[in-house]
This record gives structure tokens, sequence and C-alpha cells, in this order.
């Protein structure tokens, strides 16, 4: 049976993205996750990034899926990120160009949406939970909707923001309806 993933809390995921742009082997993945939990992109959009596309205070990109205009403004903490990448890949003496996709492997080419999968798994570790890439787009979700106090605000704008067609659909992918019923059965304790 093939099970959606799950989501990681954000914090985790970003003290494991700081942690990793540290190391020599894995500050592209550490961008990856910082980059992934503050931007919300599906995979297929988040590889096509380029250095040059972060130069300035945001991105538009054309969504693969939807193919929708999006326009993501980049925070403090992605900005901070991407420069503690270039200076750990100037350290390291790695190559690139502005024209140059930033999350190629060590091979010299552009992670394959497997590859991220693979590693995502190995790096959250989590027998209990289905890490995907996708669980970095849910981590984003749900910090939103978090800071938002969980209103129906929060839903309308993650609805847009994730190119979803309805609310519905944004409370399945929150996993608010299933949180709700489960704990409408703890309540009978």
């Amino acid at each position: 049976m093939n099970k959606t993933s799950d989501y990681i809390e954000y914090d985790v995921a970003l003290n494991r993205g700081m942690k990793l742009l540290n190391d020599d082997k894995k500050c592209i993945i550490g961008f990856y996750i910082i980059f992934s939990i503050n931007a919300g992109t599906r995979i297929s959009d988040t590889l096509k990034i380029k250095h040059s596309d972060l130069q300035g205070e945001k991105i538009i990109l054309k969504e693969k899926k939807t193919k929708k205009v999006r326009e993501i403004t980049l925070n403090k903490t992605v900005k901070r990120a991407y420069q503690k990448l270039i200076e750990k890949l100037d350290e390291i003496n790695f190559k690139y160009d502005m024209n140059d996709f930033i999350f190629v492997s060590q091979k010299g080419t552009v992670y394959r949406t497997q590859s991220i999968n693979v590693i995502l798994k190995k790096i959250f570790n989590s027998k209990q939970l289905q890490i995907s890439s996708h669980s970095l787009r849910k981590a984003f979700s749900r910090k939103i909707y978090e800071n938002m106090n969980s209103s129906e605000y929060a839903l309308v704008l993650l609805s847009d923001i994730l190119s979803h067609s309805n609310l519905a659909i944004t409370r399945r992918y929150l996993g608010i309806r299933q949180k709700t019923i489960r704990d409408i059965y703890l309540e009978l304790e």
C-alpha cells in the first residue's frame, strides 16, 4: 500500500538543515532542506533553481505540475543559509557559476527526485514516518497554518500558495481532519 508522505516538524527540519549546511559533503542537501521548508515548492520546481535565481528578493517560477506562475519571497533564513552555502562551496573549492543549478550532486549533475528521497530518509531516519521531499513542503504548510493560529484564513492562503483547487484538499493535505477525528475519540476518555 502506497502511503502519502508525513510532515516533518519545521524546527526539526531547520536544525537538521543548518547542521548539514556546515558539512563539506552535505552542504547542498542542507540548503535543499532549508530552502524547501521556507519556500514550499514541489521538488520538480526546487531542482530547477539556479544560483542567479537567489540574487534578488524573490523568485518567480512557473510550476511544472500546475503551470501556474508563483512568486516566492526569500526570507532571512533562506538568504542567510544561501550565503552560508556560498561560503562553504568556496571553502571546499566547488566550482559553479551563476547560471548553474544549485542542487547538484558530487557527480556534478542535478539531483534526481529519487536520490533526494533516499537521502532524506537516511537523514531523518524515522521508522514511524514516511519521509520524502514532499515532507518538507508539508513542514512549510504546517508551520504557516500554526503561525496563523490554525485559522480558516490560513487555509485559504495555503490553498492558494499550494495551488490546491479547494480548501478540502488543503485540510486533507495538512491532516487536519484526521487529527480532529482522532481528538474526538480521545475526548471520550
